[in-house]
């Protein structure tokens, strides 16, 4: 009773979330300090979102404190489920800023257009692999050293048992800008939202985000990814087997 109560609030309360997050950036966009307190109300949105959908997240002190105390880094993050996203930022510490790159086409769309743009969210045109790397790029070069950009290294929700191929994207950027990588691994959030439904289940998502990993400039692209995934990979492993 409490779950489906949960949901219909959610079916009220929603909606005028999401209109409120999309109108905001045409009243206050220019107004001084809108960008922080407009990215912070994001991640607490999806923990809103989380709490109304009877979903959980697991992860340690540890963590969070290496969410804080994180500079100069990307974030490289699995993708199990739709879910991933909303369980990350609802956990990101307020001394750690981070972004997205999102396709060209939702920047075009007239209601959450301007709210990507406002919340420093990054422009990518899937079309070309080259400019959308340069794009990247160029985006991370400017960020504050407390600001990461998320990626997925797997290009897409990965529905194996284990981790899919990673791409070498958030190596080249990392590479390139001199920044590390921060290996974040979520584990369960397939189980909660399988492919092709529609409202998760309840349950616990696992978040956990390693120490840092350091681009060797004397290996490499290719080991660098083959490298990076082990890591990932052996820290999923772990935590399928600890959730049993």
């Amino acid at each position: 009773m409490i779950r489906i109560a949960k949901l219909l609030g959610l079916v009220v309360a929603g909606p005028l979330l999401f209109l409120f997050i999309c109108v905001a950036p045409y009243l206050c966009e220019h107004r001084k300090g809108f960008r922080a307190w407009y990215w912070r109300l994001v991640p607490r949105s999806c923990g809103w979102l989380l709490w109304f959908l009877s979903v959980r997240v697991s992860i340690s002190d540890a963590s969070v404190a290496r969410m804080a105390d994180d500079m100069n880094s990307l974030f490289t993050v699995n993708h199990r489920s739709h879910l991933d996203g909303f369980a990350l930022l609802s956990n990101v510490p307020s001394e750690k800023w981070v972004t997205f790159g999102a396709k060209k086409e939702l920047f075009e769309n007239v209601l959450i257009g301007r709210g990507f743009r406002a919340a420093g969210l990054v422009e990518i045109d899937r079309k070309s692999g080259k400019q959308a790397l340069q794009v990247l790029t160029d985006a991370v070069a400017g960020m504050p050293e407390r600001r990461s950009l998320i990626l997925f290294p797997e290009g897409t929700r990965t529905h194996s048992d284990g981790l899919g191929d990673f791409k070498a994207g958030a190596l080249l950027v990392a590479r390139e800008t001199g920044r590390t990588i921060r290996p974040v691994v979520i584990s369960n959030s397939d189980r909660l939202l399988p492919r092709k439904a529609f409202v998760p289940k309840a349950g616990t998502i696992s978040i956990d985000v390693l120490e840092t990993f350091n681009c060797d400039p004397a290996a490499s692209v290719d080991s660098d990814v083959a490298r990076l995934q082990t890591v990932m990979s052996a820290a999923y492993r772990a935590a399928i087997t600890n959730e049993g």
